[in-house]
């Protein structure tokens, strides 16, 4: 077989062989890349029910789109050689390296919950491995954990292709109903896991004999060793994973993957706070800086007052150690004469800083109080009768007390940060806080008055940078709200990113919004990946930083895990940002956590009921779950609270499906979409690529995908976490589409 060609591969070395295939390496000649191939045996060919098993395990494991999960490309007969194309894997199965040396409790964690994240989508889809064990997992040479041989698998519904009195699997990783030839689902692979799970932690098996009958006897009637009796250090949380995976009862066992990936959650707590000892651990200080109240007669100085508590913000955030509520969370409560106490409460701080700001010609009174949420007492209140030329003086004032207060040690060059002053110029200066105040609005009105304010401090200061990242960030948001065209945004927002650099490169507002251009817009994701964590470097209480780092790049990328790290660092950081949170519950549904995402939807719709976002995501988890009423009105709400469509549309499109059906009501938007346009507006190519594909029209999708790559179209860059695209994805327009946006894995 080496060296022979078969459809458009050329084999190249034997890989390995099971009872069910040999897989060998191989090239693409039409896409030049590696593949592997998985053959069915010849002595198979003619058991047409071994066949057709094999053609499943194609069929359901194309249907998996995941960062932890083998990609199958497809599935081929040539010359009586029946194989699937799938991903090459470089690496070790998790076997060799147990062979090889002891995991750490981190690396057990790790693998352990990419291999929960890679389970947990496959059971979304109703997808059963049946055959999870050490052997068909890989840990790539990168540490990304790939779950191998889906052909074992069975989709529910399909007809049972086992015969009475035989087994699918391998002995020492079966469950109990697996091993008695039982019916089983997805609480046999949550078993299996178990038993992965305890043979990374012991380098043993839990269920151990001389010969099969016996290893099936001990996982019907023996419970295993505790693991920690082997390993006296590991977490006994460990223990309790593994014993609830490994429940010979089912309905003790976990029910679902979410619950596992939540409780290996708690396990990565207790080793990060085992690594610090307990005699040095301190709470964290934590602050919230509250807008201050306006009491000047004009009321339209109220963006001096927000400035002001913002120039604060910005300043704690630069001190280590030091947990600052970002700006959207705190002016939550702007206007709103909450107890300050609930406020901490709600915000999760110790203290909170409240302020008022009177203005008058060049005269400034200024009131500052730090209030101990605990017991609403001030820990420190100051005012401040100063000439507006003092207002850097004050600023620099408040911001040291605090710290002072708190009890927070200024370390290295921490102070200077905090005191810095990006322009001595006060009339730029106060044009930057209008602009500031109009981008925190997010509307395109707003946004393009922010830009004109960003426009102007431009020309009184060229050396403030923070007015390029300012601007840059309103070309990007104009872009996404499809206001301006991409190709003219986005570069504009590019060279303003730099431009910020060129000044300062120590400023992590820009190295985030050059990361998003990067990310989003040129799909440089090695690139924005660098300029992410500088900016987290820089600034790790910067919430925008994580919320994108997230969002625009680990979930596009299928680092899931990961995302959902930086996610809940932003959440942490930016509670109530109605932004960030439907952030996090496109990131859970991305993972596969649909019930996650619910939750996080309704939790946004307790904030704003108005909020478009939390409608997508439920209209998007409806739509997976094929529950078309609810997703329907769900995209109908969203676009309607949007100002995409005039209440009439809405109308209609309700009427056409009440009527017709989900497939008219596809084709009516796309009419929509399409006059849209022709009218003028911004291309809506992208969008009507997804709904050609819901219909099954894939050269039209693939068409209109091509035509959103030449505009990049910045929606391109969640193309693989679409579900709308999943049956594209072994057309090799498609794939060469994925190949020049740099998402091949």
């Amino acid at each position: 077989m080496i060296g022979k060609t078969i459809s458009h591969y050329k084999i190249l070395e034997k890989l390995g062989e099971g009872g069910m295939g040999v897989v060998y390496k191989a090239r693409d000649t039409k896409l030049d890349r590696i593949v592997a191939l998985k053959f069915l045996p010849k002595h198979l060919l003619c058991d047409n029910e071994a066949k057709t098993r094999f053609e499943l395990e194609a069929k359901a494991a194309s249907a998996l789109n995941h960062t932890n999960i083998t990609t199958i490309y497809e599935i081929d007969e040539v010359e009586g050689e029946c194989f699937i194309s799938m991903e090459y894997i470089q690496g070790k199965s998790i076997k060799e390296l147990i062979g090889e040396r002891e995991f750490s409790q981190e690396e057990i964690l790790k693998i352990a919950t990419q291999i929960a994240e890679g389970l947990n989508v496959a059971h979304k889809k109703d997808i059963v491995h049946r055959d999870i064990k050490s052997d068909n997992i890989m840990l790539t040479e990168d540490g990304q954990v790939k779950i191998m041989d889906f052909g074992l698998s069975k989709l529910r519904g399909v007809t049972q292709l086992t015969k009475v009195g035989t087994t699918l699997g391998t002995v020492q990783y079966m469950s109990p109903e697996q091993a008695q030839g039982k019916e089983i689902d997805h609480r046999s692979d949550i078993f299996s896991f178990g038993v992965v799970l305890y043979e990374m932690a012991t380098g043993q098996l839990p269920f151990k004999g001389e010969y099969e009958q016996a290893v099936i006897y001990s996982i019907l009637n023996e419970e295993p060793e505790a693991m920690t009796s082997l390993r006296s250090r590991l977490p006994r949380e460990f223990d309790i994973i593994a014993n609830k995976a490994l429940a010979k009862n089912l309905d003790l066992r976990y029910q679902k993957v979410e619950d596992i990936l939540i409780d290996l959650r708690k396990v990565r707590m207790v080793i990060e706070s085992a690594k610090e000892p307990a005699s040095t651990k301190k709470p964290q200080p934590s602050i919230a800086v509250l807008p201050f109240t306006n009491l000047s007669a004009d009321p339209e100085q109220e963006y001096f007052c927000d400035g002001m508590a913002e120039e604060i913000i910005n300043a704690l955030t630069q001190v280590e150690g030091l947990r600052v509520v970002a700006r959207t969370s705190a002016f939550a409560f702007k206007d709103k004469h909450e107890d300050i106490r609930e406020i901490g409460r709600k915000l999760n701080v110790k203290e909170v800083l409240e302020g008022s700001v009177r203005k008058a010609g060049n005269r400034l009174r200024i009131t500052a109080q730090l209030v101990n949420v605990a017991d609403g007492y001030h820990l420190w209140s100051e005012r401040f009768d100063r000439d507006l030329s003092d207002v850097f003086a004050i600023q620099d004032e408040i911001s040291l007390a605090i710290v002072d207060k708190l009890k927070v040690k200024l370390l290295g060059d921490e102070k200077e940060k905090m005191l810095r002053r990006y322009t001595q110029n006060l009339e730029a200066y106060d044009l930057y806080l209008k602009g500031r105040y109009h981008w925190n609005r997010r509307t395109p009105e707003a946004l393009k008055k922010a830009m004109s304010h960003f426009e102007q401090v431009i020309r009184k200061d060229p050396e403030y940078a923070l007015a390029y990242a300012g601007l840059a960030d309103c070309y990007s948001m104009l872009a996404q709200v499809r206001v301006l065209p991409p190709k003219e945004a986005f570069p504009k927002a590019k060279a303003l990113a730099s431009k910020a650099l060129e000044i300062d490169e120590t400023l992590a507002e820009a190295h985030t919004s050059l990361a998003f251009v990067l990310s989003t817009f040129d799909w440089d994701w090695a690139g924005a990946e660098r300029e992410f964590r500088r900016a987290i470097e820089l600034n790790p209480n910067y919430a925008t930083a994580h919320q994108w780092f997230a969002g625009r790049l680990l979930v596009n990328l299928g680092r899931t895990s990961e995302a959902i790290e930086e996610i809940h660092k932003a959440l942490e950081l930016d509670p109530l940002s109605l932004i960030i949170n439907t952030s996090a519950g496109f990131v859970y549904l991305y993972a596969g956590s649909e019930d996650k995402a619910v939750e996080q939807a309704e939790k946004i719709l307790d904030m704003d009921p108005t909020f478009i976002g939390a409608h997508y995501i439920l209209a998007d988890v409806n739509k997976r779950r094929g529950k078309y009423d609810e997703a329907v009105e769900g995209i109908l709400k969203g676009a309607s609270f949007a100002g995409f469509l005039s209440q009439e549309a809405v109308s209609a499109l309700r009427e056409t499906y009440a009527s017709s059906g989900w497939t008219s009501y596809l084709r009516r938007w796309l009419e929509i979409l399409q006059s849209k346009t022709e009218q003028g507006q911004v291309l809506l190519y992208y969008d009507m690529a997804s709904l050609y594909a819901c219909l099954d029209e894939t050269e039209k999708a693939i068409e209109y995908l091509e035509k959103a790559y030449e505009e990049h179209d910045y929606s391109l860059s969640g193309l693989l976490t679409n579900d709308d695209f999943m049956k594209l994805r072994s057309i090799p327009k498609f794939v060469e589409l994925i190949k020049k946006m740099g998402l091949e894995k």
